[in-house]
């Protein structure tokens, strides 16, 4: 009874994406987050005044506040969601930012200790295609990083402008961090020599779950294999997760690269530069 319960509650959260009351502010809807510097000083006056409502504002452009209870909602009807369609990377956006807060603030130290992350942290860029250009990537000769990322790109169908923007992280760095995260996915496909397939997508999941220990990543790692068949499996434990296991052991952390400054080097110098060892030539 309870389960079905929750679950029927999550997916109101999801469908509807309820959040706390918000109120009417001359400069938008505000939702319950931080408190808006705008308005403190004018409200110091009606400080006292019990029936006066503080009004906040979001942490950052499409900031959802939500509870520790909705947070719970929304990750178990997320997770259910995305083990019943494993292509819906709405669901797992969503699960990812309502249970990574732990490995997101790890990431973020690891970040600002090393001097290219926190200068990554600092400018903050963005991987869009108004920010790439891509007839100069096109241009690169074959084997540099810029050119195969393009090329990656164009093969699969795919667009850096799909990745969803971060609404449930209730912090503003760690919520950059994440979405840092998503927009090197598919360089890390790139560097990784993994297509866009169930297979491809389990094996970079391992590598991802080892760099990050995002549960997100952990969960699609352990679960996304139950989809594949009998052969594409026994590749899948016999060659690739061994394989991605060592280089996520043995990679630096994959956030702590200035991807846009390295266009123009060579995939196998920047696997070498990275520690991701050479990915095993396999037969689908």
């Amino acid at each position: 009874m309870w389960p079905l319960l929750l679950l029927r509650r999550a997916q109101t959260l999801l469908l509807g994406l309820k959040t706390p009351r918000r109120t009417r502010h001359p400069f938008g809807i505000l939702g319950t987050g931080a408190r808006c510097q705008l308005c403190h000083t004018s409200q110091q006056s009606d400080a006292n005044n019990p029936m006066e409502e503080e009004t906040y504002y979001p942490l950052y452009p499409g900031h959802i506040p939500t509870s520790p209870l909705q947070k719970v909602l929304l990750a178990a009807g997320s997770a259910f969601m995305a083990l019943y369609d494993p292509y819906r990377h709405d669901m797992i956006a969503v699960l990812g930012e309502t249970t990574g807060f732990l490995a997101l603030r790890n990431l973020r130290e690891r970040m600002k200790n090393d001097p290219e992350g926190y200068r990554i942290l600092q400018e903050r860029p963005r991987i869009r295609l108004s920010t790439l250009d891509i007839t100069g990537l096109r241009a690169l000769p074959d084997g540099t990083f810029g050119r195969e990322y393009v090329r990656f790109l164009d093969d699969n169908r795919v667009s850096p402008d799909t990745r969803m923007p971060a609404r449930f992280v209730d912090d503003g760095e760690l919520a950059y961090v994440i979405q840092r995260y998503r927009e090197v996915h598919d360089l890390m496909h790139t560097l990784l020599g993994m297509p866009t397939n169930m297979l491809g997508e389990v094996t970079v999941k391992w590598f991802e779950a080892i760099q990050t220990g995002l549960p997100m990543c952990i969960l699609g790692a352990v679960f996304g294999p139950v989809r594949l068949n009998a052969r594409k499996l026994r590749i899948l434990t016999s060659e690739l997760i061994p394989w991605a296991l060592r280089s996520g052991n043995s990679a630096n952390c994959f956030l702590n690269v200035y991807y846009e400054e390295r266009w123009e080097q060579t995939v196998e110098s920047l696997r070498n530069e990275i520690g991701i060892l050479p990915p095993p030539v396999v037969r689908v």
